[in-house]
């Protein structure tokens, strides 16, 4: 085993993000892009890698957070959830750059009161509707709107998908269905506008060490009281849990560095593709 080998084996490595992470040039100075659901979590961590690339970054979410403000050059309040939210965020953007390169659609998941634990007949028409126009509609309404844009860039469209898409029985009754259509959606793009240059990929985590896990009133807080555990023992048994080859579970940067690649032309003829970054719950090929 060479040097460098015995070095990512060495129980004192740990995953190089943000703060101390590699360089690759992407080729991304000067792009334009804009993010949904950029306040926080994986969408400020993808807003974030992108301006350290050079991209000028517009940051969609129904609250501006200070981190997004300070992040982003333009931060636009926008309810993503309807099409006049995301056709005005789209606007905002356009407006302010006059194009658009990149749409990430990072948007997702939801709010607590529509992510119900509870089976199929437990779950009534307000939490489809809000889940699938969140984690859906919101990619079909944006992606509408900036495809023309892109179209005459030749830019790209990065949507996050969950593996959820492939355990349709975990989970929110409607999230996985949602994000099982988000990844069939980027794959109609891809086909339909690849050979106008448009580039459409779909980023799919598993879990992910944002608020919706870790926050003392996040879903996790939820699972884990539904189950009659403690939130700081859930959090510890969930690479377990989840059958997590790693030991572990995603950070937002590791996975906003895969989107900012997927985004740039370093990803030059990846189009159409999902790619699982789950630390290994998916065990089938």
């Amino acid at each position: 085993m060479n040097t460098e080998a015995r070095a990512f084996t060495h129980p004192s490595f740990r995953p190089i993000v943000q703060k101390e992470r590699l360089h690759m040039d992407l080729h991304l100075e000067g792009k334009t892009a804009l993010v949904t659901g950029a306040s926080r979590g994986i969408g400020l961590a993808v807003a974030r890698a992108l301006t350290a690339e050079g991209v000028r970054v517009a940051g969609a979410a129904r609250t501006i957070t200070p981190e997004l403000a300070e992040v982003a050059q333009t931060a636009i309040a926008a309810d993503l959830s309807t099409p006049e939210g995301a056709a005005s965020a789209v606007g905002t953007a356009l407006a302010e750059f006059g194009g658009l390169d990149i749409l990430v659609n990072n948007v997702g998941a939801g709010d607590l009161d529509h992510m119900g634990l509870g089976g199929f007949l437990d779950s009534d028409d307000s939490q489809w509707h809000h889940l699938l126009n969140l984690n859906l509609f919101s990619a079909v309404w944006t992606s509408k709107a900036a495809l023309p844009s892109l179209i005459e860039r030749r830019g790209a469209i990065v949507n996050l998908g969950s593996v959820n898409a492939r355990f349709p029985s975990t989970g929110p009754v409607g999230y996985s269905e949602a994000k099982a259509a988000l990844v069939a959606f980027g794959k109609r793009l891809s086909e339909e506008f690849g050979p106008q240059g448009v580039r459409v990929n779909t980023v799919s985590p598993g879990p992910v060490g944002t608020g919706l896990w870790r926050d003392p009133d996040g879903f996790g807080a939820q699972v884990a009281a539904a189950n009659g555990a403690p939130h700081a023992d859930f959090l510890t048994a969930m690479p377990a849990t989840f059958g997590i080859t790693s030991g572990r579970i995603s950070e937002p940067e590791e996975v906003a560095a895969l989107i900012a690649f997927l985004a740039s032309p370093a990803a030059g003829n990846i189009t159409g593709t999902e790619i699982i970054a789950d630390g290994g719950i998916i065990k089938t090929t």
